[in-house]
């Protein structure tokens, strides 16, 4: 399986697109100096729908993408529980934790463990999740999108390792979270509409003449135990 050239100038077009709006989002206005507030933290004006937007893409990668996919092909619905059960906690947080945070002035974390704990602590927490990221999630992600990448492009894998992880860091490092989060805006909308036209294509495909509504029929009287949230001891 390979692109064809139509496709590679679609991929393009995108990457330069991201790119470019990352750098214009994050572009100095009127010779105003940028300090770490603006950085990592947008200026704190970043409007609700824009963190809603980043909040799902931030939480949507190759884990999901592939790594669910197959986990759920293998196992079913149930491997999505813990996804609903972060929903519910993100609105409790966000109920009644985060404006405990945000009206003392707490943005992260090991920030919040300095305050209440001291500075040993938060530095054991944040070293741990700085080494937990690295040697775990980012290396999780960018192998598995990678092993997309080789699969459509034939492109040598760790090759593809570097390019998406370059690419990633061309358009972050410089704009910070505003350039991150507006960003996400596009490619969430990208993620969520694509996911819902291949659940349409591949369901039209399983149930023939009866369409979308007869292939997701005959999922569920063929593979019933797949729809389980629970799965059985």
């Amino acid at each position: 399986m390979t692109l064809a050239p139509i496709d590679l100038i679609l991929l393009a077009i995108y990457a330069i697109f991201i790119f470019a709006l990352a750098q214009w989002v994050s572009r100095d206005k009127g010779g105003a100096q940028k300090n770490s507030t603006d950085y990592f933290l947008a200026s704190k004006n970043l409007p609700w729908w824009a963190i809603g937007a980043s909040l799902i893409a931030a939480n949507i990668s190759a884990e999901q993408i592939i790594g669910m996919s197959g986990s759920g092909f293998l196992i079913g619905l149930a491997i999505a529980s813990y996804e609903w059960m972060a929903a519910l906690t993100l609105l409790i947080v966000g109920k009644w934790f985060l404006p405990i945070f945000l009206a003392n002035n707490i943005y992260t974390m090991p920030q919040f463990l300095e305050q209440r704990y001291g500075t040993t602590i938060r530095n054991v927490m944040a070293g741990f999740w700085l080494v937990l990221y690295v040697f775990v999630n980012v290396t999780s992600i960018l192998w598995l999108g990678s092993i997309a990448v080789t699969t459509v492009t034939g492109m040598d894998q760790m090759w593809a390792i570097v390019a998406i992880g370059v690419f990633a860091l061309a358009y972050q490092l410089w704009g910070g979270l505003k350039a991150v989060a507006l960003t996400d805006i596009v490619q969430v909308t990208l993620l969520v509409a694509g996911g819902l036209i291949i659940g349409f294509i591949a369901l039209s495909q399983i149930g023939g003449d009866a369409g979308v509504i007869g292939g997701f029929s005959r999922l569920t009287t063929e593979f019933p135990e797949k729809f389980d949230m629970i799965l059985s001891p």
